[in-house]
C-alpha cells in the first residue's frame, strides 16, 4: 500500500472512532440528535472529512478496494454534506453514523494490519 494511502487510512480510522465517540457521549437517540445542533454537526463534519480523504486515496487503491469498500459512495456523501446548504437529511447521516462508520472503521483497521 502506499504510504500516503496509509497515512489516510489512519485518518480516516480516527474520524470513524470521533463518531463512535459522539455517539457514546450525546446518546445513540435519533431525537437528541437532531435536535442537539452540537451532536448533529460534529457527525457531519466527521462524515465531511472522512470523504474528503477518500477522494484523496489513489485512484489504485480505491480501485483494488472498491468490492470491499464503496468509495465512490464515501466520496458523494462528501459533496452532499458540502452542497447541500442546509438541507441535509438527518436520516441519511444517523444510518450512516450508525451502520456505515463502524464498517468503514473495521476496513481501516484490517487494511492497516
Amino acid at each position: 500500500m502506499d504510504k500516503s494511502d496509509w497515512q489516510k487510512l489512519i485518518h480516516i480510522r480516527v474520524y470513524c472512532e470521533d463518531v463512535e465517540s459522539f455517539i457514546k457521549r450525546f446518546g445513540c437517540d435519533y431525537d437528541v440528535f437532531v435536535n442537539d445542533r452540537a451532536y448533529f454537526n460534529a457527525v457531519a463534519m466527521c462524515v465531511f472529512q472522512i470523504g474528503e480523504l477518500a477522494n484523496s486515496l489513489t485512484p489504485e487503491f480505491r480501485e483494488k478496494t472498491k468490492k470491499d469498500m464503496p468509495w465512490d459512495m464515501i466520496r458523494g456523501m462528501r459533496n452532499w454534506l458540502a452542497h447541500s446548504y442546509g438541507e441535509v437529511d438527518s436520516e441519511v447521516l444517523w444510518e450512516t453514523a450508525n451502520n456505515d462508520i463502524p464498517r468503514l472503521k473495521e476496513f481501516c483497521i484490517n487494511a492497516l494490519v
